[in-house]
This record gives C-alpha cells, sequence and structure tokens, in this order.
C-alpha cells in the first residue's frame, strides 16, 4: 500500500542540489553565481574605484601680491618720503627767510638812531656844553623807543601802580603809614620790557609796605 506525503514533509536534498551543478562553477556560470560573487564583492566593504589612486582633494596655496604690485607700491612710497623731505626743508627755509626779513626790518628802522649816537660819540667835548648832549641822548632814546614800539615792545615802568609780582620784581622795601599805599611801587631802578606779549624783563623796583 502507498503512503501519501503529509504536509510539512520535506524531500531530502540531494549532493547535487546542496553543491550546485557543474554548470555554476564553469567559466562564466550561471547567473546565479555570478549574483552571489557580485553580492560577495559587495560585502567586502573595499572601494574598487579607490585602488587606481586617491583624488586629488588638495587646495591651491594662496598667491601672494605680484611683482609689478610691490614695485608699484614703493615707488610710491620713494615718491611720498622725498615730497614730505621737499616740504620739510621748504618750510624750513621759508621760516629762517621770514625771520632774516623781520630783522632785517628792524635793523632798518634802529638805523638812523645809530646815526645819532655816532654823530654824538664824536662831538668835541670842550666846544659842546652839557644841555646840548642832554638834548641830543633823549633825542636818540625817543628815537629807539619809536622803533622798537613798531616793532611790538613794550615798557614797563610801573611808578606808583600795585605791584604785580608777574611784571616786577622787588629789590626793597619802605615802610608807609598810609594803609592804601600798601603794595604801591614807590620807586622803579630799571624799567622792565614786554615784546609781543613775551616777559623780556621784569621792572625793578622799591614797594611800600604797612605794618600796621
Amino acid at each position: 500500500m502507498k503512503h501519501s506525503k503529509k504536509k510539512g514533509d520535506q524531500t531530502p536534498l540531494t549532493e547535487q542540489d546542496v553543491m550546485g551543478s557543474e554548470d555554476d562553477f564553469a567559466p562564466g556560470g550561471s547567473d546565479g553565481a555570478q549574483a552571489r560573487g557580485a553580492a560577495f564583492d559587495g560585502s567586502s566593504g573595499t572601494d574598487r574605484s579607490g585602488e587606481s589612486g586617491a583624488a586629488d582633494t588638495s587646495v591651491g596655496e594662496p598667491r601672494g601680491p605680484g611683482t609689478d604690485d610691490l614695485a608699484t607700491e614703493r615707488d610710491k612710497y620713494l615718491r611720498l618720503a622725498a615730497e614730505y623731505d621737499n616740504y620739510r626743508k621748504r618750510s624750513a627755509k621759508e621760516r629762517q627767510d621770514a625771520g632774516t626779513r623781520a630783522q632785517a626790518e628792524l635793523v632798518r628802522q634802529l638805523v638812523e638812531a645809530l646815526d645819532d649816537v655816532a654823530r654824538f660819540a664824536h662831538i668835541d667835548p670842550t666846544t659842546t656844553d652839557a644841555g646840548t648832549i642832554v638834548q641830543g641822548v633823549d633825542m636818540v632814546e625817543k628815537k629807539l623807543l619809536k622803533a622798537l614800539g613798531g616793532a611790538g615792545l613794550e615798557v614797563i615802568n610801573p611808578l606808583g601802580e600795585t605791584f604785580d609780582p608777574a611784571l616786577h620784581e622787588a629789590v626793597a622795601t619802605e615802610p608807609t603809614s598810609a594803609r592804601e599805599d600798601d603794595h604801591v611801587v614807590s620807586r622803579v631802578y630799571q624799567p622792565g620790557y614786554v615784546f609781543r606779549s613775551q616777559l623780556l624783563r621784569p621792572a625793578r623796583v622799591v614797594v611800600k609796605q604797612w605794618n600796621g
């Protein structure tokens, strides 16, 4: 009596089924063998494209300014340096020339007073009285003060004024009985001079002092 196969019974695989047919191992074998070979190659994780050499991913180094640019900048620098040096020399010369012209103008104004001094220096004292000499010296003084005043000179003669330490120098004191005369200049030994707001010499004076 024949027995029927039950559902779920498995037929034992033959050796050929397990190993595969001969065609699978032949050159240019079956498509299944090729598929398995491709799957094996893909699972190995080997990047075959990388075997031929890595791609060049390096970035080129930045290039510095060209030789022409450096030469241009250097030429500009040399030109500016030369222009500044010329300006500095020209300014110094202009200042020197201006000072020379100002001094020449002052000397020109003093020439006439110098002529008067020369005339009085060579007079015959036996034929000239003292009054004439004094009058001549007074005239020369006025000419000098006029010339120097035009150049900016101011005379400080603080007789009877309140003592100012910024412009006066007290060389002595003298007592006074009047309170209102305290710190008032009583005598001027030497006048002071100011030239264009610059103190050349303080006036040397005697100051009154009230002791109470």
